[in-house]
C-alpha cells in the first residue's frame, strides 16, 4: 500500500472515534452567514469567549449585517471588535474582506456565492492579513465548501501520532480532504464536524503542555503511541 493512502486511511479512523466520544459539534457557532465570516477572521490570535464578546457588540450595535457594518465608521467599529485585540488591525483585515466579497464579487452578506473555490481561495488569500486557516474557515464554514482547516490543534495531534507527515500547512490539507473523500463520506459535515472533533481533542486532551495521554480516545486504540 502506498505511504500516502495508509496515512489516508489511519487518517480517516481517527474521525469516528473521535465522534462517537465528543458527539457531533454542530460546528461553526453564528447564526447567519455574515456572522460566521466575521467570526472567522476576528478569531484570530483569539481565545474565542473574546471573540464571542465582539459579536455580542456587534449584534448590540446592529451592526452585524454587510450593510450596516459597511456604514459604521472605523472608530465604532474598532471599538466594538476591541475584545478580540488587534483591533485596529482587524478592522482593517475586515473592511477589506467586506469590499472583496461585495464589491467584488457582489456577494449581498446572506445568499450562497457561486464562484469556483479555488479561485475564490486564491482571492481570499491575496487579501493581506488572510492566511490559510482563516481562509478555509471562510470557504468551509460561511460558504458551505468541502476545504479542511488546518490549525494548531490538527499540527499538534500529528505531530504526535506515528504518520510521517510534513508540517506544512497545505500538505496537511491536502492529506484531510483526501481522507474525507476517499476513505469516509465525503460530506460537507464530515470536513466541518473532523476540524471540529480535533479542536476538542487538543483542548480537552491532546494539549501543548501536560497532555492527557492516558485518557485520550485515541490512546485506548493504539491510533496514537505518543506518550509524556
Amino acid at each position: 500500500m502506498p505511504a500516502n493512502k495508509s496515512a489516508e486511511r489511519r487518517i480517516a479512523r481517527l474521525y469516528p472515534l473521535l465522534r462517537d466520544h465528543f458527539g457531533f459539534q454542530h460546528w461553526w457557532p453564528g447564526e447567519t452567514r455574515f456572522e460566521i465570516v466575521v467570526g472567522a477572521l476576528l478569531t484570530q490570535n483569539c481565545a474565542w469567549v473574546n471573540v464571542e464578546k465582539a459579536i455580542a457588540n456587534l449584534k448590540n450595535a446592529d451592526a452585524l449585517a454587510l450593510a450596516a457594518m459597511r456604514e459604521l465608521p472605523r472608530e465604532r467599529l474598532e471599538a466594538l471588535i476591541r475584545p478580540t485585540g488587534y483591533f485596529r488591525q482587524k478592522a482593517e483585515r475586515l473592511t477589506r474582506l467586506i469590499a472583496l466579497l461585495a464589491d467584488d464579487l457582489g456577494w449581498d452578506g446572506v445568499s450562497p456565492l457561486k464562484r469556483d473555490t479555488g479561485r475564490f481561495r486564491g482571492e481570499l488569500l491575496a487579501l493581506s492579513g488572510i492566511g490559510p486557516e482563516t481562509a478555509d474557515s471562510i470557504l468551509c464554514y460561511g460558504f458551505d465548501r468541502k476545504v479542511f482547516v488546518v490549525d494548531a490543534y490538527t499540527k499538534r495531534m500529528l505531530a504526535r501520532l506515528p504518520l510521517a507527515v510534513a508540517d506544512d500547512y497545505e500538505t496537511i490539507r491536502e492529506l484531510f480532504e483526501r481522507a474525507i473523500c476517499g476513505e469516509l463520506d465525503g460530506s460537507l459535515s464530515t470536513f466541518k464536524d473532523f476540524h471540529a472533533q480535533i479542536v476538542m481533542l487538543g483542548k480537552h486532551y491532546c494539549k501543548k503542555s501536560a497532555p492527557l495521554c492516558g485518557e485520550c480516545p485515541l490512546k485506548r486504540t493504539r491510533l496514537c503511541t505518543y506518550s509524556t
